[in-house]
């Protein structure tokens, strides 16, 4: 019994004056940070010097009372910095929780769609609609077009981002383009529809006018029937047409010389080639420098051709009409 309490006194003798030793030992102007970390391990430093690395537990450091910049380098790379004031005798404790930042999946759908064409066109132009897609995947993107009115048609691009459509007897309707994108994935949201709407207005018609076929001047006999030939093949084209024709005399040949010219050419045309006399106006034009036969077509409700004889002393002009 006198031997354990021996021994236990020892040892208490041994530790009081240790621990009274440590803090005889420690200087009256420092102060101690404390540092854990989880995750531990990240390299620390003070004040720019390296301190080795942090642990989970609290690591104890003494120094100088004053400011202290601790930095600690985190697992993602970036760097973690305070600066702290340490009192004399006082502890400062330090501890770093790390949690790596979430990453954010950036969806790839809805994704934006625009869709653009004109206000408005005439009847008979080609209306142009595109389209742009932000998309970030991977697919191919598919464009499926569809137009009302039905009779609405696609020229070109079905299929593509771009379209052209006619517009050939569409006057006054309004040309509606819907176009469908997706990624071909079938989800719901990676498909969208979007709408383009265009007037389509109709072309002031202006009204027929007569059209000088051809025009003959001191020609001979037979150049006239070839020019008659192709007049007759053009009238064919248009059977509402009225052929006229107008023949200038010069002023030494007046009398019966542009009704020859009118009535030879008006015969040609029916006795050689079938023409309708009914469809036949013959106009004394008057006088000019030389003889001369203009061949006219003029479509239904066009304003006959004007004689221009250029003689001073041109009698009136008058229409001989077959009909």
């Amino acid at each position: 019994m006198r031997r354990k309490l021996l021994l236990a006194w020892l040892v208490l003798f041994v530790f009081i004056p240790a621990t009274a030793e440590a803090k005889k030992t420690q200087p009256a102007n420092h102060g101690t940070i404390k540092i854990q970390s989880n995750p531990p391990n990240l390299p620390l430093e003070l004040d720019g010097k390296s301190y080795g690395a942090t642990t989970s537990e609290y690591t104890a450091i003494n120094l100088l009372a004053g400011i202290h910049t601790i930095t600690i380098t985190l697992p993602d790379g970036n760097v973690w910095q305070r600066e702290v004031e340490l009192r004399a005798g006082r502890v400062k404790c330090i501890s770093i929780k790390y949690r790596p930042a979430m990453v954010v999946a950036t969806a790839l759908c809805p994704f934006p769609v625009k869709l653009f064409g004109p206000a408005q066109v005439s009847e008979g132009q080609i209306i142009s609609f595109s389209s742009e897609a932000s998309y970030a995947g991977a697919s191919s993107l598919h464009y499926t077009w569809t137009l009302s009115p039905a009779n609405a048609r696609i020229l070109s691009g079905d299929g593509t981002n771009k379209i052209e459509v006619d517009t050939t007897g569409l006057a006054a309707q309004r040309i509606t383009a819907t176009l469908r994108v997706d990624d071909g994935s079938g989800d719901a949201g990676c498909s969208q529809v979007r709408e383009v709407s265009t007037l389509v207005s109709a072309v002031e018609k202006q009204p027929p006018s007569a059209k000088q076929f051809d025009t003959c001047c001191s020609c001979s006999y037979d150049d006239q029937k070839a020019r008659l030939d192709n007049f007759a093949i053009e009238l064919q084209n248009d059977p509402s047409a009225t052929a006229y024709i107008v023949a200038y005399t010069r002023p030494s040949r007046r009398g019966a010389k542009d009704d020859l010219l009118l009535t030879r050419s008006r015969d040609y045309l029916v006795t050689h080639r079938g023409f309708d006399a009914s469809r036949i106006v013959l106009i004394n034009g008057g006088y000019r420098d030389y003889e001369c036969l203009e061949l006219w077509v003029v479509p239904r409700g066009a304003k006959p051709p004007r004689p221009a004889p250029n003689f001073e002393g041109s009698s009136s002009p008058q229409g001989k009409g077959t009909r």
